[in-house]
């Protein structure tokens, strides 16, 4: 989240920044990561919107993300209809088409890619 939030810092009075909170990655009944043990971090999936809310708050929290977070509903429609899940970068032109679409997470997490196409349309808008 760090380069994310570099970004967020360098372009956030001109282009809006969100994270969009999907299905959780690493549940107890799922994949768990060693290093969640390690922290003391056991979540379970969550079965409810409000259940969601509430493990994407702790997790905000825990990553000290400052951009705004917002969650994708229980029935997943967000990342299924972006392929957004582990995590995927996006950019949403002003014209409301995709401007930028990254490679699915975590080896097509790249921060870099999107400062370019930032940069790009940036300068198509001005």
């Amino acid at each position: 989240m760090g380069a994310l939030e570099d970004l967020h810092r360098r372009y956030g009075e001109q282009v809006a920044f969100f994270v969009v909170y999907i299905k959780e990655a690493h549940p107890e009944a799922g994949w768990v990561l060693s290093d969640n043990r390690d922290a003391g971090i056991a979540l379970a999936d969550p079965a409810s919107d409000a259940e969601r809310a509430d493990v994407a708050e702790a997790c905000a929290l825990r990553l000290e993300i400052g951009m705004p977070v917002l969650v994708d509903a229980i029935d997943n429609e967000v990342a299924r209809r972006y392929g957004g899940w582990p995590d995927r970068l996006y950019l949403i032109g002003r014209d409301g088409r995709v401007a930028f679409q990254g490679g699915e997470g975590p080896f097509g997490f790249k921060p870099e890619e999107l400062e370019a196409a930032i940069e790009t349309e940036l300068a198509r808008v001005s």
